[in-house]
């Protein structure tokens, strides 16, 4: 115990926290399964907030480390030469790109590939407005917390970059009111993820593709959390025309990493020293992410997905009928699932019994229980971590 208190008291006192942090010292965890400092077992169907895509310690990513770290991690020159493991990833990601995204750039984060995408389409049209949605979370930049559609994100950092205009989100007609005021591009995600595990109409983003397209106003689809198997394609706008795709979190399985793509006309009105990083495209950084992507490509991860998927929507969806008095509504797809509960008191109170059984949730916007685990998660894994959330449904109303 006293080396969890020695772990508690100096990140208490030294640590720069800006969350509110969960009194649990976790120090290794295997798969879907985390560790305390005492060894208790925790079933973890947050997976890092999304980027333990292929479970915690997978040893495809530790082999990686170990055999790329021992070559080199960071090139001479950083990106201004050229890299054997990035050309491999560049590669890789060209075959399974859409494909008119024709150019790739690598970042360390998902918000520093929106940052890029914002502002490299005010470059590429010399327009200023960007338009984004209600709800949306695009990172937390100064230029991407402008961007995002969240006061509680956006209100206490004023100055924020201006020239930023917010629709509701899965509403085109107000998209279209505002489309011909000097706007570079939209960005979006597919289903909103911080914002609530928002889902659109099928048609949403087809619509706001072809509205794009007929108004010389780019697309940027943000898929920071949808991308790589997430809601079970590859990509959640994978059937629609994108100008930018901004990608991380299970891109690398847990080692910081992201990207951007563009279409070869973007990156035609783009020049030399528009953009750039000095980790950006390292090989350490890129063969992790080529050991992920082959890993999901080779075990046919999607077919996972989509089996654990239908299995956990319909556990849920008993589990609303049984208590409609407590869960409002269970949303999302793949393995990016909601559940809405009715009192932000009852969530705090189920998310604490949950803790204390062995089962780590995320919860976002005090009532929304977020459920994103790796996507190797198996039938049985799924079906423990909402066992202890029934039972803790159950201990709740027992005694209140």
């Amino acid at each position: 115990m006293d080396k969890i208190l020695d772990t508690f008291q100096i990140e208490d006192t030294h640590y720069a926290s800006f969350a509110n942090k969960t009194k649990i010292s976790i120090e290794n965890g295997k798969g879907v399964y985390a560790y305390d400092e005492e060894g208790k077992k925790y079933i973890d169907l947050t997976a890092g907030w999304g980027v333990t895509s292929i479970g915690h310690a997978n040893p495809v990513i530790i082999d990686t480390l170990l055999e790329q770290g021992q070559k080199i991690i960071q090139n001479p020159n950083s990106g201004a030469t050229y890299s054997p493991a990035r050309s491999k990833l560049v590669s890789l990601m060209h075959e399974i790109l859409p494909g008119n995204l024709t150019r790739i750039f690598f970042a360390n984060s998902g918000a520093e590939a929106n940052d890029a995408a914002i502002k490299l389409a005010r470059k590429a049209t010399g327009k200023l407005n960007i338009i984004s949605t209600v709800n949306s979370f695009h990172g937390r930049t100064i230029s991407t917390v402008s961007a995002t559609g969240q006061d509680s994100h956006r209100g206490r950092f004023n100055p924020l970059i201006p020239n930023h205009i917010f629709v509701p989100y899965n509403d085109i007609p107000a998209i279209e009111k505002v489309i011909d005021n000097d706007v570079a591009a939209v960005i979006v995600e597919p289903i909103q993820g911080e914002g609530g595990v928002n889902v659109p109409d099928p048609d949403y983003l087809k619509k706001l593709s072809d509205l794009c397209t007929r108004n010389n106003v780019l697309l940027i689809a943000d898929e920071i959390q949808t991308g790589f198997y997430r809601t079970g394609s590859l990509f959640a706008s994978d059937d629609v025309k994108i100008d930018i795709l901004t990608m991380a979190k299970g891109i690398a399985g847990g080692f910081p990493f992201g990207a951007f793509a563009v279409t070869e006309e973007v990156h035609d009105k783009l020049n030399i020293g528009d953009h750039g990083g000095t980790y950006c495209g390292n090989p350490l950084g890129c063969a992790v992410a080529y050991s992920v992507i082959k890993y999901m490509l080779d075990n046919k991860i999607w077919e996972n997905v989509d089996d654990i998927s239908k299995f956990t929507f319909k556990k849920l969806n008993e589990m609303q009928k049984e208590h409609p008095d407590i869960i409002k509504d269970v949303r999302g797809k793949g393995l990016l699932i909601a559940i809405e509960i009715l009192d932000e008191n009852v969530t705090s109170s189920l998310n604490s019994k949950c803790l204390d059984k062995g089962l780590i949730l995320n919860v976002t916007h005090g009532n929304i229980v977020r459920i994103f685990p790796a996507l190797t998660i198996t039938k049985e894994e799924v079906e423990e971590g909402l066992k202890i959330f029934e039972n803790s449904l159950n201990e709740y109303k027992q005694f209140n």
